[in-house]
């Protein structure tokens, strides 16, 4: 089951972001992110947090829309969005799509980002939309597939530790077996030579961010 989490960070590409969508997609909002479904005419299966960025009027609305809300206390351990994702996993999404997950505040958008590598989230495939950005986690053991086009920007940043076995294929400065050091740039501004690329990790956790070069229209 693949889960929409619509967060309460920047949508500057809503229109391109709609898209992004499927009919059988389980929409979450985290607090916040509820401004977004409204906007963009959403009815979310549930929106989760301490509603501290939501009027009673907003709330009124979800709930006569059927949305269930899930209160959580001001003063907890997570953020809004990591509550989001813990749901989706408790609930039996095994990939999360997340919109409106950056944003100004950079300690919330670095948190978030860094969201793959909290316990208990492993089996989740975590992805965030940016208008042409998208950052995708890949663990080891996995391999993804990029589609794109020639020219699109791709850089692959380990988290918490080196890369182990890193292999690339479509992409200008290929990987076999490569290791990617944690906290270097090695990885960083790679580019597709085809429509289609991949990338496989044998040990390990990345970022693979793959930045479309086609103008987005918001």
């Amino acid at each position: 089951m693949r889960a929409i989490i619509f967060a309460g960070g920047k949508l500057a590409h809503p229109n391109h972001d709609l898209s992004c969508l499927q009919a059988d997609d389980w929409i979450i909002a985290a607090n916040g992110g509820a401004r977004h479904c409204l906007a963009l005419g959403l009815s979310p299966k549930v929106v989760i947090g301490d509603f501290d960025s939501l009027t009673p009027a907003e709330l009124r609305s979800l709930e006569s829309g059927g949305t269930e809300i899930i209160r959580r206390p001001r003063h907890k351990d997570e953020t809004d969005l990591e509550l989001a994702v813990r749901l989706a996993a408790d609930r039996g999404a095994d990939e999360v799509l997340i919109l409106g997950g950056l944003g100004e505040r950079w300690d919330q958008s670095l948190a978030n980002l860094l969201l793959p590598a909290a316990p208990g989230l492993e089996r989740l495939r975590l992805r965030f939309v940016d208008g042409p950005q998208e950052i995708a986690s890949l663990r080891g053991g996995q391999s993804l597939d990029l589609h794109g086009q020639p020219g699109d920007t791709v850089s692959l940043i380990p988290l918490g530790g080196d890369a182990v076995g890193v292999s690339t294929h479509g992409l200008e400065y290929p990987l076999e077996g490569g290791t990617l050091p944690h906290g270097a740039t090695l990885g960083v501004s790679n580019t597709l030579t085809a429509k289609t690329a991949s990338v496989s990790l044998s040990k390990g956790l990345l970022l693979c961010i793959h930045i479309h070069s086609a103008d987005i229209a918001p």
